[in-house]
């Protein structure tokens, strides 16, 4: 069944969004989990529609947490999975073994554009402050960042001048510093 929705807010750096949709009666909800309950090793599946095919469901575990993917959003940090994220599982959910939605999913690496066993989905605790912020009086997820990037990669002649730490690899025009 079709139903008309509204879009409530977005959010550009999650690629999130939420819809309202008025209906007089209660409608399914899947129930959303906690993402950092998840270990490496848990068993997951991710459920979507890919290349066309509606509801085709492809288990695996979580092979990593706290992935960073995609260089221009600082805000992301992504559940990696070896369950196939193929194109047109976007917006799908990956769901614990409890059928909790612990994820969305997001993207995948590959050179074939199918799945090659390494998949991403932003986890649920980001997906509800995300969405939490989204349906707040501005309809728009606030950030704080005073405009630096940071890399975490060690880098051996800063370390033996200043120490163990991060380095400051840019600082955007325009922003607080």
């Amino acid at each position: 069944m079709l139903h008309n929705a509204k879009v409530v807010g977005t959010d550009r750096e999650t690629d999130l969004a939420v819809t309202k949709i008025d209906v007089n009666r209660p409608l399914p909800a899947a129930t959303l989990g906690n993402s950092d309950s998840m270990d490496v090793g848990d068993w997951v599946l991710a459920i979507g529609s890919p290349f066309g095919l509606e509801q085709t469901v492809t288990a695996g575990i979580v092979s990593a947490k706290g992935r960073n993917v995609v260089p221009q959003r600082q805000f992301q940090s992504f559940i990696q999975t070896d369950a196939a994220i193929n194109p047109g599982n976007s917006g799908g959910p990956l769901v614990n073994m409890k059928g909790e939605v612990i994820g969305i999913n997001t993207a995948i690496f590959t050179d074939s554009y199918g799945s090659q066993g390494v998949g991403f989905a932003l986890p649920s605790k980001i997906v509800a402050t995300v969405y939490n912020q989204l349906i707040g009086s501005e309809h728009r997820v606030e950030r704080g960042s005073i405009g630096v990037d940071l890399t975490s990669r060690p880098n051996p002649a800063v370390a033996r001048r200043y120490g163990e730490g991060v380095t400051n690899s840019n600082v955007r025009s325009g922003a607080p510093a």
